[in-house]
């Protein structure tokens, strides 16, 4: 693989920066898990589409500037180096996106994608139960068939983004006689739906980042459903696939952190003040993400080639979800008490975000499937090895 950019690759580069530069915010966005701040997250979406960059490799019926691979990585390296705000919509842009390209019909394509891609329409995915997490084969949710419709009952939780969303892609049961893989469908939910009720889940720091949802009688047009009745595990396979592979969890965010994180080393050992111990651990961070980045070209170069992604995405989220921990976990040893000062303390780094930064990464090795269920696939699909 030639690990050069062309003279037309490095120009969307410099594209992508001088925009970025001129169109940022001034000023930090409000947390995306507020109203407000969700609605100003939505607006920064609608500038983004605007000028199209809100999903730079979709194609331009749909918003996007159709670009390949390579320039989407080089604009999330860009993105993410710039301090641009969190992307409110990536459960729709990242996740159903690109399954709706794969499964969805011309009249779904035509009807979702547009929106989702100016923020009109932002996406949540409902597919945890409170006893099926990693095991999604065991979701007990029903869609039964009344003519036209699913009738929906059963209950989803730890829906990111699900107070505030405004469609659920969401996996049911839809045969009551089937089990594990087979009898599940795929079904797009309106989220003021007749029937669904949303419980907003406070985390620690007292944001609603999740909901509870509770179906109780509640109706969907055999219109929004995604893929073949009953071939909902397909579709949701290809879905995990995003997830855990390319799109999900592009370099850009560990490059832009490790660079950070390299430059609050440089500036406590100016300073005096950091623990020379910890270089290595530092270092290692570094390289984790160039490593990332690198192996993801890579991945891209053969998926451009025809090749498929397949479980090796399961390998990419137990890379990048680890190395999320541990690129933060450093910058908390180095900061010492300071790291665990809130945005508001006078002598708070960065305005906290370390510590904010390290506890979110710690839900990366359990959502898209906790890295022990990760192990497991690579185990048998990659490496070949028997189930015990």
């Amino acid at each position: 693989m030639d690990l050069g950019f062309t003279p037309a690759q490095q120009a969307f580069r410099d594209e992508v920066r001088s925009w970025l530069a001129a169109n940022i915010p001034a000023e930090p966005l409000p947390p995306m898990d507020t109203p407000g701040g969700f609605e100003r997250h939505r607006e920064w979406e609608r500038v983004l589409h605007e000028a199209r960059w809100s999903v730079v490799a979709w194609p331009e019926a749909y918003g996007g500037r159709g670009v390949g691979l390579v320039e989407w990585l080089v604009f999330e390296e860009e993105y993410y180096l710039s301090g641009a705000p969190g992307r409110v919509n990536t459960n729709g842009i990242s996740l159903l996106g690109p399954t709706l390209f794969a499964y969805g019909t011309d009249e779904q394509k035509d009807r979702f994608l547009p929106r989702m891609a100016s923020g009109e329409e932002i996406w949540a995915q409902a597919w945890s139960e409170p006893n099926a997490g990693s095991d999604l084969a065991s979701i007990t949710t029903r869609g039964v068939r009344d003519g036209e419709w699913f009738v929906l009952d059963g209950q989803k939780t730890w829906c990111s983004r699900g107070a505030w969303a405004d469609w659920l892609f969401c996996i049911v049961r839809t045969d009551p006689t089937s089990q594990r893989h087979s009898g599940l469908s795929y079904l797009l939910v309106p989220a003021d739906s007749e029937g669904l009720e949303r419980r907003p889940v406070g985390r620690l720091d007292g944001e609603p980042a999740f909901a509870e949802l509770f179906f109780d009688g509640c109706r969907v047009h055999e219109s929004n459903l995604l893929g073949a009745e009953g071939q909902g595990w397909s579709v949701a396979m290809a879905t995990t696939s995003s997830e855990r592979g390319l799109n999900l969890r592009a370099p850009g965010r560990f490059l832009a952190a490790a660079d950070r994180l390299a430059g609050l080393y440089r500036e406590l050992a100016d300073g005096g003040s950091a623990d020379r111990s910890l270089l290595d651990e530092v270092v290692r961070a570094w390289t984790g993400a160039q490593a990332y980045r690198w192996q993801t070209y890579g991945t891209a170069a053969r998926l451009m080639g025809g090749g498929e992604l397949g479980s090796a995405s399961s390998m990419m989220k137990v890379f990048w979800s680890e190395l999320d921990v541990e690129l933060h976990a450093t910058a908390l040893r180095l900061l010492g008490d300071r790291g665990e000062l809130v945005a508001a303390a006078p002598d708070a780094v960065d305005a906290g975000s370390w510590m904010s930064g390290y506890l979110f990464a710690l839900s990366g090795p359990i959502y898209a499937g906790t890295n022990e269920i990760q192990r497991n696939i690579v185990a048998e699909r990659v490496l070949g090895l028997p189930r015990k």
